[in-house]
């Protein structure tokens, strides 16, 4: 945080008692609004294990994830993450992810337009070609 890259957030990834990943916020450093710790640690954590699957991993944070952070914890298989400070604690000091929020719950779509597209049958195929690659 004192040399300028991004707020006071930490994420440490934890696997049979062993520190596998600890980052830190690097949003600002880095001009990338997804450098957020969590992003970070799951990417080292997962780089390092050379899984995907971080189910047997735990996470610790200084605040609690947001809504993009915990959608990749989500992904990533992580069951139990731990964390110091609250949304509203870290509202109060001038970091909200309210607007994902209220997007995400519907109370207020105006913030982006999400539009599908409208002949869904026409890329249908990238979806047949995706699950050939899995056998």
């Amino acid at each position: 945080m004192k040399e300028d890259n991004g707020g006071p957030f930490g994420a440490v990834i934890v696997r049979r008692n062993e520190v596998v990943a600890s980052m830190g916020n690097k949003v600002v450093k880095d001009t990338d609004p997804t450098a957020h710790a969590e992003l970070l640690a799951v990417r080292e954590a997962c780089k390092k294990l050379n899984t995907l699957d971080l189910s047997d991993c735990i996470m610790y944070t200084t605040c609690a994830p947001c809504p993009m952070c915990m959608g990749a914890l989500l992904w990533s298989g992580l069951k139990k993450i731990y964390y110091a400070s609250s949304h509203d604690v870290a509202t109060a000091q001038g970091f909200s992810s309210k607007h994902l929020q209220d997007y995400l719950d519907g109370s207020d779509k105006t913030i982006a337009e999400v539009i599908q597209v409208e002949d869904e049958q026409r890329y249908s195929y990238l979806w047949t070609d995706f699950s050939l690659l899995k056998d």
